[in-house]
């Protein structure tokens, strides 16, 4: 007889839905595996051939009075954190004395009014929500690779102990304030109360009762189904997933004797409603009704009066950060910088953040150098204004200076180099590079008092790295001038452009955009522009042969002879 094919990827599968999970609805068809439903999984046999009467296979009729069939197959549909009971929650209620918590006081009545109407529906297929005092402990001691001898890691041990934060007690937490906010030495049951993963969970479980007949209500007995995990953002995970077209999954119990073992298999079908046209219109009309006040909300916030620059101007708004510093002889690193706007055309606000001295940073090895990350931010801003339209010189542009220092244990600094760049004048995001150098003596006695006692040549203007901002000479000299080249300073700075003149050339290429769009065709469209093009052409060569010819002969006040 050929084996039955089972699913076996019990893994989980997240789902993520707009709707209510309120309106979620599952199927679950449990059916213990005898030799009579299992020959439906077989080959169909061969033509010509008989069957086996399948009526041989049914088990005798029970001694009770009803037949074993009406345990062997259950088929419940539950909704999302429906409660139904299993036969020991049933008989430990009815047990007065047994209830402690109000919640066990409720499910106390529940189940009297149950007893008093018939008793319960369900047989096997029961639940436990999210309220109740349940955890499956082997969905967090589950292996993380198939080797027979793993042993948990430190993490895995931690992870067993965390534990979920319910939805409906997220406000209640968050409102509580706690007198001690750092706890040094915590303990193990502090550590396993108190660690909470930040996103709410609700959780449910769909279990089976899978005991022998007549013997049902024994915690021992009791199989997990199917695990549902609903979060805050709409996600639902569900372990297994649903069956869907795929094979039945199989759950085989374990006895002391041999009539107490015993396999089962079940699905897990979604059979929540269809939304109807109707109601999904309508969701729509809410849905866009509700995106639309929170645009109307977000543009409150910012405001109708958009901050322009005045009309002619240019607007250079500069995020920065210096990132590193390397190459340098000592360690404990500092960094002064300023920015240098031109004397002309360049205006600055009010309250001008133009320069900026950073942390002092400690150095580490990287290969063969030594590095000291600083990621320190800055940010400043400038306005160009091009008075004189007919000069013909290109603007200049702000320069970045940046001076390196070191301090060592003693308090004694030393000047570890200059640098100079000028700001990218493209928007976007720009890495700088800058190399330094620093001035030096000659002789061993001016090395000797830089080491010992600190201190060195210093530039009284920095600016004399580039050509200084007072020089009104032709020619800058820096011959005799002795330097040295040091390390480089890396800044990372992002640039924006302000200017009405970026809006008035996209509406003339918009202008142009709808000339062309007039048009009727693309053929006219490219016949003007070739009659365009060979005018200019003509043109040009008019020009060029009346500039060839003489001067007499072109002049209005020459006279013929």
């Amino acid at each position: 007889m050929a084996e039955a094919v089972w699913s076996t990827d019990t893994g989980e599968a997240v789902y993520r839905s707009r709707d209510p999970v309120r309106n979620l609805r599952l199927r679950v068809h449990l059916q213990r595996i005898t030799s009579s439903n299992f020959l439906h999984y077989q080959p169909a046999a061969q033509m010509g051939k008989d069957l086996i009467d399948l009526a041989t296979f049914r088990p005798p009729q029970a001694a009770s009075g009803h037949r074993p069939d009406e345990e062997e197959e259950e088929e419940v549909v539950i909704g999302w954190q429906e409660k139904l009971f299993s036969q020991f929650e049933v008989d430990l209620y009815q047990n007065e004395s047994a209830c402690q918590s109000p919640l066990d006081h409720q499910y106390r009545q529940e189940v009297l009014k149950l007893e008093n109407s018939g008793g319960r529906k369900n047989r096997r297929i029961f639940t436990y929500t999210d309220s109740d005092r349940y955890t499956d402990l082997e969905e967090y001691c589950q292996k993380i690779t198939t080797a027979a001898s793993e042993v948990p890691s430190f993490l895995v041990e931690r992870m067993a102990n965390v534990r979920r934060r319910r939805q409906d007690r997220r406000g209640m937490e968050s409102s509580k304030l706690k007198s001690r906010i750092i706890t040094w030495e915590p303990s193990e049951d502090f550590i396993r109360n108190n660690h909470a993963i930040n996103t709410p969970l609700q959780t449910m479980y769909i279990m089976a009762d899978l005991g022998p007949y007549g013997k049902l209500g024994y915690k021992a007995y009791e199989h997990v189904l199917c695990i549902l995990k609903v979060d805050s953002n709409g996600v639902i995970t569900v372990k297994p997933d649903f069956t869907g077209i795929k094979e039945p999954y199989r759950i085989e119990t374990e006895g002391e004797k041999q009539e107490h073992t015993s396999s089962w298999k079940y699905t897990i079908d979604n059979v929540s409603s269809l939304a109807q046209p109707e109601e999904e219109e309508r969701e729509q009309r809410v849905f866009k009704d509700l995106y639309g006040r929170h645009k109307e909300y977000l543009s409150s916030l910012v405001g109708t009066d958009f901050e322009m620059t005045v009309p002619g101007a240019l607007r250079l708004f500069v995020n920065g950060e210096v990132v590193s510093a390397q190459g340098y002889e000592y360690d404990n690193l500092y960094i002064h910088f300023f920015v240098e706007l031109p004397a002309t055309n360049w205006s600055s606000p009010s309250f001008p953040q133009f320069s900026g001295v950073t942390q002092t940073c400690t150095t580490k090895s990287l290969g063969m150098d030594k590095v000291a990350y600083f990621s320190y931010p800055f940010t400043f801003e400038a306005f160009f204004l091009h008075q004189d339209e007919s000069a013909d010189t290109l603007p200049e542009w702000p320069v970045l200076y940046c001076k390196v220092l070191s301090l060592d244990f003693w308090q004694r600094y030393r000047v570890e180099g200059y640098g100079a760049a000028v700001l990218p004048a493209t928007p976007g995001s720009h890495t700088l590079t800058i190399s330094t150098w620093r001035p030096m003596e000659l002789g061993l006695v001016a090395e000797l008092r830089r080491f010992f006692i600190g201190g060195s040549l210093e530039l009284e203007d920095p600016s004399y790295v580039r050509i200084p901002g007072t020089f009104k000479g032709d020619r800058l000299s820096r011959f005799g001038f002795r330097t040295e080249t040091t390390g480089t300073v890396t800044f990372r700075l992002h640039c924006l452009l302000q200017s009405r003149a970026f809006m008035e050339s996209n509406s003339l290429r918009k202008q142009m955009r709808s000339v062309l769009d007039r048009l009727e065709g693309f053929s006219q469209q490219s016949s003007t522009h070739n009659v365009l093009e060979a005018f200019r052409r003509a043109r040009r060569r008019m020009q060029e042969a009346r500039e060839s010819l003489p001067q007499d002969l072109v002049s209005p006040s020459g006279t013929l002879a």
